[in-house]
């Protein structure tokens, strides 16, 4: 069956602007494609692992073809089935409040598990890297309290969206929908911006929808 994986980073429940933008999206995606079974990790869950300097050493290990032994093996172990429940997926819908310009640092730690050597990315010293999840595809919803693409330096710099899906295509990942509600806090109407957010919510997951499904590799 094909699955499509919500990865969840705000830690902020029912007060998430995020995540109620994306239980929009999963709303619309449900109604139209009840044949993909939604799935939902809430990365503030206590699941993800860290990657300290076992996991470092562990990761600079593989790079050199040894294996990694002792604590660093445990580490790549817990890092391996982290990559492993994110990699079952065919289909992902990312949720991602602004942090400081940028992603929130669960989410930075999620990214630092699982790229690894072999798994999402290979190396070659000539050719540089490639990433190894092929045939899935992504949707990201976005929020920020402040930030706003015409508000000027003094209100932020979006080094969320950017980071993000730069990292998802590194790796492979088709980015093929979006959407925003930035700012909402300091707007004049954030009912009608949020509206807004949530009906191109519900249009990004129509679309969605509607992809031939490929074959995850």
């Amino acid at each position: 069956m094909t699955t499509l994986l919500h990865l969840s980073a705000s830690p902020r429940g029912e007060a998430s602007e995020s995540l109620a933008l994306a239980t929009s999206f999963l709303e619309t995606f449900r109604m139209e494609r009840p044949d993909v079974e939604i799935r939902t990790w809430d990365l503030w869950d206590g699941s993800l692992p860290s990657f300290g300097p076992d996991g470092a050493g562990a990761k600079m290990r593989i790079f050199a073809g040894e294996t990694p032994v002792g604590a660093q093996e445990t580490a790549w172990h817990r890092s391996r089935l982290a990559f492993e429940r994110f990699a079952a997926a065919d289909l992902y819908l990312f949720s991602v409040p602004m942090w400081n310009h940028g992603i929130p640092y669960i989410l930075k730690q999620f990214i630092d598990v699982v790229s690894q050597p072999g798994t999402v990315f290979a190396f070659d010293g000539e050719t540089g890297y490639t990433g190894l999840l092929h045939g899935r595809r992504a949707a990201v919803v976005y929020t920020s309290a402040v930030y706003g693409p015409d508000r000027g330096a003094a209100f932020g710099n979006d080094f969320q969206q950017p980071y993000l899906e730069d990292w998802l295509r590194w790796a492979g990942i088709e980015v093929v929908g979006s959407a925003a509600f930035r700012p909402n806090l300091a707007v004049a109407d954030a009912a009608g911006e949020r509206a807004r957010a949530h009906a191109d919510a519900r249009r990004a997951a129509s679309s969605f929808a509607r992809l031939e499904l490929r074959p995850a590799s």
